[in-house]
């Protein structure tokens, strides 16, 4: 007998890329030696961006969702058994090949990370990627020399999945000073709720007149949006602090001066959350299930809905309207 499970489908018709629920079977699924029985996604900026015609999606028929949490349903690799929780994030998920927004999903093994005891399925997909990406800044960031007691950081783009997810995991860390960085002032309690000590509106970091170097005011920043913000910051930093930087939705070019990399050792990490090295990767994931997971995780979901709910909350994130993270239900 045929198993029939719901996926979120993206398609070209007539040049223009359009979402739709569709029932798919094990055999439409793309190649892999385990097969997952979805239970959580949740939405990410790129996740929006699957849906855009002429996006980062190539290939069509495609089912995003650039991450998953669920159980092992069939494995032909030793490592796995069925009955396994598991979890996947970034390679080609969700992007090249089918991802998160189905009630199955089949993967090659070597994207598959063991769900970290001190993790629920439910709370990996809080986390998701946008939480791992934030772990992997706080990690560079920890390697140039971050600590709790070195001076304040800030983290731009605050209320958004991967800048709300970085407050919360420094905090968990034991950071005290965190400035949160947002145009959205009517958000404060949220973020001081999730660990922040300050929160500035972004014309309080700008710099007007424009310079190359200003008062040095952080250690470190967490940027996941990038453009025409970034010189600012860098001519803020602290001799030898860095930033790291995970997104564009600011704009993909920067003009900047080289005077603070080469007056003040500033840094700029390139953050790669998509081809992260497996053994990292399951390095950050036991963090998030120990030291850096978040006090309160159910807090910071602004909200949980299904794959028909989808498109509305794609809509949302695009327009800059979304706070914390949403988590999509599977099964």
């Amino acid at each position: 007998m045929t198993e029939f499970f719901n996926a979120l489908q993206v398609d070209l018709v007539d040049s223009k890329a359009t979402a739709t629920v569709e029932k798919l079977t094990f055999a439409d699924l793309p190649e892999g030696d385990i097969l997952i029985e979805v239970h959580y996604s949740s939405v990410n900026y790129k996740d929006a961006l699957a849906f855009q015609t002429g996006g980062v999606v190539r290939t069509y028929p495609m089912v995003p969702g650039i991450d998953l949490s669920g159980i092992v349903k069939e494995s032909t690799n030793p490592k796995f058994k069925a009955g396994d929780p598991v979890l996947v994030t970034g390679y080609k998920l969700g992007i090249q090949h089918f991802g998160g927004y189905s009630q199955f999903a089949r993967v090659p093994s070597e994207w598959v990370v063991p769900l970290p005891a001190g993790l629920s399925l439910r709370e990996a997909m809080i986390i998701g990627t946008a939480g791992f990406t934030a772990a992997l800044s706080i990690h560079q960031l920890e390697l140039n020399g971050l600590t709790p007691s070195g001076g304040d950081i800030l983290v731009v783009g605050a209320t958004g999945g991967v800048g709300s997810m970085a407050i919360a995991q420094l905090k968990a860390l034991g950071y005290s000073s965190i400035t949160a960085g947002t145009r959205k002032q009517t958000e404060s309690d949220f973020l001081f709720s999730i660990g922040a000590s300050q929160v500035s509106p972004l014309s309080e970091i700008q710099l007007d007149p424009k310079k190359p170097l200003a008062k040095q005011r952080w250690q470190g920043v967490v940027d996941p949006v990038g453009g025409d913000l970034l010189p600012d910051l860098f001519a803020q930093i602290n001799y030898n602090g860095a930033l790291a930087l995970s997104g564009n939705a600011g704009g993909i070019n920067f003009s900047a001066s080289v005077f603070p990399f080469i007056l003040r050792g500033v840094k700029l990490l390139g953050i790669d959350s998509v081809d992260c090295p497996l053994q990292l990767r399951q390095e950050l994931w036991s963090k998030l299930a120990t030291t850096m997971k978040p006090a309160n995780l159910e807090g910071m979901l602004d909200n949980e809905i299904s794959l028909t709910e989808l498109p509305l909350a794609l809509e949302k994130i695009l327009a800059g309207k979304m706070r914390g993270r949403t988590l999509v239900k599977l099964n």
